[in-house]
């Protein structure tokens, strides 16, 4: 046996991840990336616009796995500039205690919350982002909505596994919601 600890972080191969999601949660952190003005009031909340694998069109937060050995906060940045670029300028918060934490479990109806694919937990983050931001990746374009139309039923109704809950407890969050 060795004193070595492999702390090299990276992905599984797809059949560890298919076996680790079979057998126990997956740590996620998911970002609800917004636009602030001077006073640091909410004026628009980004959602990405991604073509899921069965060919469906659907509104997405920015969302991703904690690789091994890697920092939340990490994580958070590495999401951010993969799904918004290199350029975003996320502002991820000094403390990373997250708005919310999601449970999502591939089977329906346990929570509000479901991945067909495993049973997840995500640490949930509204990130103000200044910066250009230009989708990359899976993601197709992102698209400014104000607080009103980001929690409209036309919206919602668009956002998978029950994203559009996070969003609508992000906007309550930040007393967007009425």
């Amino acid at each position: 046996m060795s004193d070595m600890t492999e702390t090299t972080p990276g992905w599984l191969s797809p059949d560890d991840l298919e076996s680790a999601r079979a057998h126990m949660p997956i740590l996620y952190v998911e970002a609800v990336p917004v636009r602030v003005d001077d006073s640091g009031e909410v004026t628009s909340v980004g959602l990405l616009l991604r073509i899921g694998p069965d060919g469906t069109v659907s509104r997405t937060l920015v969302s991703g796995r904690v690789l091994h050995h890697e920092r939340v906060r990490d994580a958070l940045l590495r999401h951010l500039e993969k799904d918004l670029g290199p350029v975003a300028l996320p502002r991820v918060p000094p403390s990373l205690q997250p708005f919310t934490v999601a449970e999502y479990f591939p089977t329906l109806g346990i929570t509000p919350f479901h991945d067909p694919r495993q049973h997840a937990v995500a640490l949930a983050y509204i990130v103000p982002v200044s910066g250009d931001c230009r989708p990359r990746q899976d993601a197709l374009d992102l698209v400014w909505f104000s607080p009103q139309e980001a929690a409209s039923a036309m919206v919602q109704s668009e956002m998978p596994g029950g994203q559009g809950v996070v969003l609508k407890q992000a906007l309550a969050h930040v007393g967007c919601l009425s």
